[in-house]
């Protein structure tokens, strides 16, 4: 999806992601991917911040289909679309071109189907399943723990 100014020196980002999750006994587990953030700048300190697998909306393409397609390429699994999450809003500062972006991201609870972790594009270090009250404890971001609250709630109709 274009990207489409918000305001002067603001610029407007759409993307979609999922909750994915699988069910083994009582125990239910979601995705979570993780990315490389560097700490004060200091390429040498590193650490590995986790959060949902999402991604930019692509020109034509509805935010169901963004979801399941991001939740592939980042996570390597592939599910079905069960329902939306909702949608979460920020704003970041771009470091490369210094624009201010207002950025909307939509969730959608997937069900895991099939895959492997290891199949996971570049723009991760890596994916890994988490007990669904560990990745509360992990997910980086507000927004998306709320995200994963939702999914906890949601999960419990579908099992």
């Amino acid at each position: 999806m274009k990207r489409k100014p918000a305001r002067p020196g603001f610029l407007r980002q759409t993307s979609a992601g999922g909750v994915v999750f699988k069910k083994s006994g009582l125990s239910v587990s979601v995705c979570l991917v993780g990315r490389i953030r560097e700490r004060s700048g200091q390429r040498a300190d590193q650490r590995v911040v986790w959060c949902l697998p999402k991604g930019h909306v692509e020109e034509g393409e509805r935010f169901e289909e963004a979801a399941l397609r991001e939740a592939r390429e980042e996570s390597g699994l592939v599910g079905t679309l069960l329902r939306p999450l909702g949608a979460v809003s920020y704003q970041f500062l771009d470091g490369g071109t210094k624009n201010r972006i207002l950025k909307t991201v939509h969730f959608f609870l997937i069900r895991y189907e099939h895959g492997n972790l290891e199949d996971h594009d570049e723009e991760v270090a890596c994916a890994e399943w988490f007990p669904i009250e560990k990745a509360f404890e992990c997910a980086e971001y507000g927004g998306e723990r709320e995200v994963l609250r939702k999914a906890a709630d949601e999960i419990k109709r579908f099992t």
